[in-house]
């Protein structure tokens, strides 16, 4: 299936334009590794691609304790959905120039300005998050700005033991991990979840070999 993702998209560069693909789903779906492996095969297929994840523009900890929203990071109301939709709109038809793009840093939970350039020649970017596919403002301007969303499931259960396991890696106990879980990511994952017919294609992450 892997094959048939990167001719996917090179039928959507016919048109000469830069193309950008999203790639929306559950926390723990497998999006970034979808996504980073998609810009990285699309290289090597001879079609120069740059992975520009949403998470870059996770609201900064110390502008969601000024909200109050730090108790639940990740929520669609602690990103920059703005600053996203403008980077987007950028990429797609600023292709002469170096567009920046914020990466995030799960060392330290924060995001990191300036960290990757969409060079010239870029022909496709490849951008993963939570909410591509809301239809609250100005999630809807997001979609629209991206050529394709596709949308990535996995069974819940093997999602919510990685989703977990990354919690504990990055500093959680196993009990807050699992806290976190459950009352932060799975409401997000419910909204997510309702979104899923909104999208482009549909992938089993289970069933997808990545080589």
């Amino acid at each position: 299936m892997g094959e048939a993702l990167v001719e996917r998209v090179r039928g959507l560069c016919g048109g000469g334009e830069r193309v950008i693909v999203g790639i929306a789903g559950c926390p723990g779906a497998g999006k970034s590794t979808l996504a980073r492996w998609l810009a990285g095969a699309l290289t090597g297929a001879g079609l120069p691609a740059v992975h520009v994840p949403m998470d870059g523009y996770h609201l900064a900890d110390v502008e969601l304790d000024r909200l109050g929203r730090r108790a639940r990071k990740g929520a669609i109301d602690t990103f920059d959905a703005h600053g996203y939709l403008a980077l987007l709109r950028r990429a797609r038809t600023e292709a002469g120039s170096i567009v920046y793009a914020p990466s995030f840093d799960r060392d330290i939970e924060q995001p990191v300005a300036g960290a990757i350039p969409v060079l010239p020649g870029t022909r496709v970017v490849v951008s993963e998050g939570n909410y591509l596919l809301s239809r609250t403002d100005p999630w809807p301007a997001v979609r629209a700005a991206m050529t394709e969303v596709w949308y990535a499931d996995l069974d819940d259960r093997v999602r919510l033991d990685r989703l977990t396991r990354r919690h504990v890696e990055f500093g959680k106990t196993p009990d807050e991990a699992a806290r976190w879980v459950a009352s932060v990511d799975e409401p997000n994952a419910a909204a997510i979840r309702a979104t899923r017919h909104l999208a482009d294609l549909h992938i089993d992450i289970d069933a997808l070999t990545l080589s």
